[in-house]
């Protein structure tokens, strides 16, 4: 593995800058030729840290091969090279990335010299951009914010030119509203039998759509326990089960793509309560695709592939019409699941292992759920009291 380069700039009495760096070889080089402003030599200096990472140093590059690098260069190489967490960027993310770049950043800075952009720059570009989708918005500037970060870290700037205060949040628009049990009944009798566990499980679980439709017949464990019979003479045998979640599937530019959960949280085991263990059993008969890797969820039309969100949605929008709840998005039963576990008492740290979250600050928002249904059942206790004076 080659060693990065460390490197200097300095100005000469001539008032032009020179590069000096130290090479894979360990050596101490200068650039070929001197530059005349220090952001040149900055850039210079970048690429060539670039190019000994990758193992593709030379020693004798020319100068002005460097001193151009454009701004849509530069970002394709930090995707290419971007970690989060020691990782890479997942396909997901990495697509949703591209897509931004094509759609908002690279038809105003595509073919701009990177280390000509400036600060009015980006704060024209920011103010141009269409303010009817403010998600989008936000996360366009926080990407540039970050390929800009990346650059100003490599001395291409002394300041990251992207400094608009707040422009990386953008205001949730879409509050999530818990599921009643009512309503959850309501939606579950609403859809086709094949994926009325599905939705069971995104609430009781909550699970993720792409934890649910990876999950295989092997990831289904169902097992008999014995427990102290409620009279306490003798034993009772309970149907108890755990979901394993090992894996999740995204689609991405029109591919399934499997992958581990976006962090080590992610991978985990999750208890099913036991009301939901006979339809469990009845669906792995009816409904799940034969074999131990057989998908639990498989597509309605060929049981080898996964289920598309948008095969799903054509069943799952008219059934939660029919349940009174045309707000409730699929994602929505995860947040319904999580809620319900809060009421029940659960820890921030049960909370956060049954998510499979890796921070806490997520699973806080569902504590905070649970404690607004305690501020009710207070209010109810008082209404007894009442009553009774």
């Amino acid at each position: 593995m080659p060693r990065a380069a460390t490197g200097s700039i300095r100005r000469l009495p001539s008032k032009r800058w020179q590069v000096r760096y130290t090479g894979p070889d360990g050596v101490r080089h200068k650039a070929p030729v001197t530059f005349d402003t220090k952001r040149d030599a900055s850039a210079w200096l970048v690429q060539t840290r670039a190019d000994i990472a990758r193992g593709e140093w030379s020693g004798d590059r020319p100068a002005e091969a460097s001193v151009t690098v454009t701004f849509d260069e530069y970002a394709a190489r930090w995707l290419r090279t971007r970690k989060v967490r020691g990782r890479a960027l997942a396909p997901r993310t990495l697509e949703g990335y591209q897509d931004l770049l094509v759609r908002f950043i690279l038809p105003t800075f595509g073919s701009k010299p990177l280390h000509t952009v400036t600060r009015t720059d980006v704060d024209r570009w920011y103010d141009r951009l269409p303010d009817d989708r403010p998600t989008y918005r936000a996360r366009a500037y926080s990407l540039l914010r970050a390929i800009l970060a990346t650059a100003t870290d490599d001395d291409v700037f002394a300041k990251n030119p992207a400094r608009i205060r707040g422009a990386g949040q953008a205001e949730r628009r879409h509050e999530p509203r818990p599921a009643s049990l009512d309503e959850l009944d309501a939606l579950t009798t609403a859809m086709p039998p094949r994926y009325r566990l599905l939705v069971q499980l995104a609430a009781w679980c909550a699970l993720r759509f792409g934890e649910l439709t990876e999950l295989r017949r092997e990831d289904v464990e169902l097992t008999r326990v014995d427990v102290a019979a409620p009279d306490g003479d003798g034993t009772v045998s309970v149907a108890t089960g755990v979901l394993h979640v090992r894996r999740a599937v995204v689609l991405v530019n029109g591919e399934f793509v499997v992958k581990t959960p976006k962090s080590a949280a992610g991978i985990r085991d999750v208890a099913i309560p036991p009301h939901l263990i006979p339809m469990v059993r009845e669906h792995l008969l009816q409904h799940t695709a034969p074999g131990a890797d057989g998908l639990l969820f498989p597509s309605r039309t060929d049981p080898s592939q996964h289920l598309r969100q948008s095969s799903l949605a054509r069943v799952y929008y008219p059934a939660r019409d029919e349940a009174g709840r045309p707000d409730l998005r699929f994602h929505d039963l995860r947040h319904t699941g999580l809620t319900m576990a809060a009421q029940t008492g659960a820890t921030l740290a049960e909370l956060m292992g049954r998510a499979g979250h890796s921070t806490s600050s997520a699973a806080l928002r569902y504590q905070h759920a649970a404690q607004g249904r305690d501020a009710v059942i207070a209010s109810a206790l008082s209404a007894l009291a009442e009553r009774r004076a």
